[in-house]
């Protein structure tokens, strides 16, 4: 994944001698990727890391592309309104989702202040919902040039294995439509992308995925370059001892990210 990777762009924090990660990529906001070491908490009370008294907006996470604003999110019977993102209207808006393998995404526009916290497990990639996010912001007056995107600790490719139909709905997610239908082609054409999002596995019909990749590619293509982007060096599978993975204990414990706005 190249420059976007570096490591030193990630750092880990401590409140109440617990850890959870910033990327200097955000340093602008307040804002965390939290580890299973402060659960079972909500966001209501983490926002208190980064402010004592500020509203913190949470939604009822689906596996869509449903981009919300705060004043959109509604409490419905027992949940917040289904959706996996939510962008700011307002300062001192705290925006979080859970994730338990799949990508976290926090964005900000360093121009306006605005926020946004994306859930983008490989469902929600295949739909595309972090452009969603940023169709949210240029709808709002953001430019492409002012946003910046941290992807965190999210199941990495090597260790992620899925079906190959999942990597098909990868590529239509990146404009191979004409290859739905040809799975060999489209598997082709996944692995010729540079630093390709598709690793070979061992069994048959299945394939490895890096799904933060494909986002990161989603983003290209919207015209963000490698600057305005981080990927965490952290998997969630594979560090049992910082994060909660679903696909490790098939148990649906969950860590928060969350940002706010200026």
């Amino acid at each position: 994944m190249g420059a976007v990777t570096v490591a030193d762009q990630w750092h880990w924090q401590k409140w109440e001698g617990r850890p959870y990660l910033t990327c200097e990529l955000l340093e602008p906001w307040h804002h965390g990727f939290f580890t299973q070491a402060f659960a079972p908490e909500l966001p209501e009370n983490l926002v208190r890391i980064f402010h004592p008294e500020i509203p913190a907006y949470r939604v009822k996470q689906v596996h869509g592309n449903t981009v919300l604003t705060p004043h959109e999110i509604n409490w419905e019977g027992e949940h917040f309104s289904p959706a996996d993102g939510i962008v700011s209207t307002a300062s001192q808006q705290a925006v979080f989702v859970a994730t338990a393998d799949c990508t976290p995404a926090l964005i900000g526009d360093r121009r306006t202040g605005k926020v946004a916290a994306v859930h983008a497990g490989w469902r929600g990639t295949a739909k595309r919902i972090i452009p969603e996010a940023i169709q949210k912001f240029l709808d709002a007056g953001s430019e492409i040039k002012d946003l910046l995107v941290a992807l965190g600790p999210a199941i990495s490719g090597e260790v992620y294995q899925v079906s190959t139909d999942v990597a098909v709905e990868m590529g239509v997610s990146l404009g191979l439509q004409d290859l739905a239908d040809d799975l060999d082609g489209m598997l082709l054409a996944l692995e010729n992308l540079l630093d390709s999002p598709i690793l070979p596995d061992d069994e048959h019909e299945k394939v490895r995925l890096d799904v933060r990749r494909v986002n990161q590619l989603q983003l290209e293509q919207l015209g963000l370059d490698l600057g305005q982007m981080a990927i965490a060096p952290h998997c969630t599978y594979q560090q049992p001892e910082h994060f909660f993975s679903y696909r490790r204990s098939n148990q649906k414990n969950v860590q928060w990210s969350g940002i706010v706005s200026r």
